[in-house]
């Protein structure tokens, strides 16, 4: 396949995509459902702004505040900047720890014998590591500019033998062939004036994909969380569910045993740190 030939057909997915997002139904009055969330055990420590779920139990990304952007969130620089990969059972037990050279992790998924942590600063991109904490290799988020910085990601996905990775420069979930990280698919993030922050994605048993989505606000109090649905074969959404007022902080997000699982980070742009009364926790999202 030509260069121009493989973007052609990239253009073609992603029209096709945005098509169908806008050609989307819209959820009957009355059949909305909403989420809510319950506590079960906290984060093995630092910032979990990230999960996945395997068989073995449920991966926690660790993320870290350094340099400038420690400054701003008035954070003490960390002594180390490897964050960390956690392991736990599904009652928060400690399993594993596998240390990456990952920065500002908001986004990681587990597959293929490998963790994948994926970067929201500088040097950006998806780290690729061994469970011996070997870095096996480091690559950027494709299609970017010529100097090679693909920008950040708030989330990650392993699913059938690929990597999804959800974009903010592209403003969508594009899924790469995990060995050539050639782009193959994209799936563009909702449009909602109101809801304009995207978080992590996961998978359910059906395929169908979920994201986490939300305003953009200065508190805990005036923030509006939601899960956008996307049908994987066509892009477009297929329900918003709300979550209940009061309701966890979602950043990481995962599926597992046909139950969805968050995790509130701690600190989240614009507020203050630890604004919400669940910073840190795992939790589980309850569909009513």
């Amino acid at each position: 396949m030509t260069k121009r030939e493989f973007l052609t057909g990239l253009g073609a997915g992603l029209a096709l995509s945005s098509a169908a997002l806008a050609q989307a139904p819209s959820i009957k009055k009355g059949a909305k459902r909403m989420a809510k969330t319950t506590k079960l055990f906290k984060s093995p420590g630092g910032f979990p702004n990230a999960l996945a779920a395997t068989p073995e139990g449920l991966w926690i990304g660790e993320q870290k505040l350094s340099g400038q952007q420690a400054a701003s969130y008035k954070l003490t620089e960390p002594k180390s900047l490897e964050e960390m990969a956690w392991l736990v059972d599904w009652n928060g037990k400690l399993l594993r720890t596998v240390k990456t050279p990952s920065r500002n992790t908001s986004g990681m998924a587990v597959g293929g014998g490998y963790v994948w942590m994926i970067a929201n600063a500088p040097p950006q991109g998806v780290f690729q590591v061994d469970m011996n904490s070997k870095l096996v290799s480091h690559r950027q988020i494709p299609l970017g500019p010529p100097n090679g910085d693909g920008g950040g990601s708030h989330g990650g996905q392993w699913h059938d033998g690929k990597l999804w990775i959800s974009s903010l420069r592209l403003r969508g979930n594009l899924r790469v062939d995990p060995k050539t990280f050639y782009p193959e698919y994209m799936i563009p993030f909702h449009v909602s004036p109101d809801r304009t922050r995207y978080h992590d994605i996961t998978f359910d048993k059906e395929g169908t994909m979920w994201q986490v989505i939300g305003n953009d606000c200065k508190r805990y109090a005036d923030f509006r969380p939601a899960l956008a649905r996307h049908d994987a074969a066509t892009g477009r959404v297929v329900e918003v569910v709300d979550f209940l007022p009061g309701s966890c902080d979602p950043h990481g997000l995962a599926f597992h045993d046909g139950k969805l699982f968050g995790c509130d980070a701690g600190i989240h742009p614009g507020w203050a740190n630890y604004d919400s009364p669940t910073a840190g926790w795992i939790f589980q999202i309850d569909l009513a």
